[in-house]
């Protein structure tokens, strides 16, 4: 049982990973490590998933993001089409000063122990080169550098993957892919963030923008005025109050809730960050208030596929031609949440569902002309 820190009340840790197969709880003493390992499913395949460092508040609070983000990249890896399931890791710590290589080898011990059931790599507040030393340890890592056989950054076909879904939603909100002549309110320039911004900038696109890092602020801004391009920056939560054609959320999840929707004047969301939704209803909330909202997992799953490629041998050109079929997706997914009357979030999670099932009937099919025929039931 675990005590919340909102309520003080307790609750029954299983009951709350119902929907998931296993979390790892890995600490190591000597090195500080304080780390939860969530997987969702390996119906398809092993889990995927990125570790995130963060210097979280309990355990209670990294304990929930590793579960949501776990059963989100389940949903992600059907709606890119690899045979991987979901699973995520998430380090307690500051990137900024707790990190160090036996930290990280450390990490890369315990992901051994689970028998490559899990591979992981790179996500928010790690980098490609964290897990050269995880590296040593175990071989279930992906997304490393190039120099040691990785595919590279995987921010590269992620923020790819983003603006694939921008067109794709221009397409349907203003009949026309066209990234220019649109206002786009871009929150967060991190990895995927920045590199989406300055896209929109190259493509004729205003923005407005925000981040913590004020360096990377003055990057875009920069960049903008050295293109004629405009860029105006932004004081926190003043990005939701902003008036823009499209809201470009990049940072941090569950930043879609009771208090922001009211605030929101744009006409669409579509961004790279995790779990948008503070709450599945929020989709309800934005349908009703007129705004499209573009399911995060299927725009951000550039980064995914860069992964899941590297598995089979890095091709950089396979990855891209994949992650184009993010446009195509989500113009689907866009068709069948008008023709059902449901909420964009309701129909992709029907597509992804209606896909696992097909995948799970194939398994078996194949499992059973495998077996002796001693073992098969009658």
């Amino acid at each position: 049982m675990i005590v919340t820190a909102q309520t003080k009340e307790t609750f029954d840790l299983f009951a709350y990973m119902r929907e998931h197969e296993q979390v790892v709880f890995c600490h190591d003493e000597g090195t500080g490590l304080k780390a939860i390992i969530a997987i969702h499913s390996t119906a398809l395949g092993p889990a995927l998933g990125g570790c995130r460092m963060y210097p979280y508040a309990t355990t209670e609070e990294a304990l929930i993001d590793a579960l949501r983000l776990s059963k989100g990249m389940t949903y992600k890896c059907l709606a890119a089409d690899v045979d991987f399931g979901g699973g995520k890791a998430v380090i307690i710590g500051d990137p900024r000063k707790d990190k160090s290589p036996e930290l990280f080898r450390a990490f890369g011990q315990f992901v051994e122990s689970l028998g490559g059931r899990f591979y992981t790599g790179t996500d928010m507040g790690t980098t490609p080169e964290d897990f050269v030393h995880a590296l040593k340890e175990t071989n279930c890592i992906v997304g490393v550098p190039e120099a040691y056989g990785g595919s590279g950054d995987s921010s590269i076909p992620t923020a790819e993957g983003v603006v694939y879904g921008i067109q794709a939603t221009n397409d349907v909100v203003f009949g026309s892919k066209h990234l220019h002549g649109k206002t786009y309110a871009v929150q967060g320039l991190g990895k995927v963030g920045k590199k989406v911004a300055l896209r929109l900038l190259e493509e004729g696109a205003d923005l407005y923008v925000c981040d913590l890092n004020e360096a990377a602020v003055e990057e875009v801004v920069a960049y903008g005025k050295q293109i004629g391009a405009s860029v105006k920056p932004v004081n926190g939560t003043d990005i939701y109050r902003v008036e823009a054609d499209v809201f470009v959320p990049c940072a941090f999840g569950g930043v879609i809730n009771d208090e922001t929707i009211t605030e929101l004047r744009v006409k669409a969301v579509v961004g790279s960050a995790n779990n948008q939704l503070a709450d599945k209803r929020h989709a309800r909330m934005l349908k009703e208030k007129g705004i499209v909202y573009a399911p995060d997992y299927i725009v951000n799953a550039g980064g995914l596929i860069q992964v899941a490629d590297e598995l089979y041998g890095a091709n950089k050109e396979r990855v891209l031609s994949k992650t184009k079929a993010i446009y195509e997706t989500l113009l689907a997914i866009y068709e069948r949440a008008e023709a059902a009357g449901v909420t964009t979030v309701e129909a992709a999670d029907r597509f992804c569902e209606e896909r696992l099932q097909q995948r799970r009937r194939r398994n078996d099919f194949f499992a059973h002309q495998q077996r002796p025929k001693w073992a098969i039931r009658r």
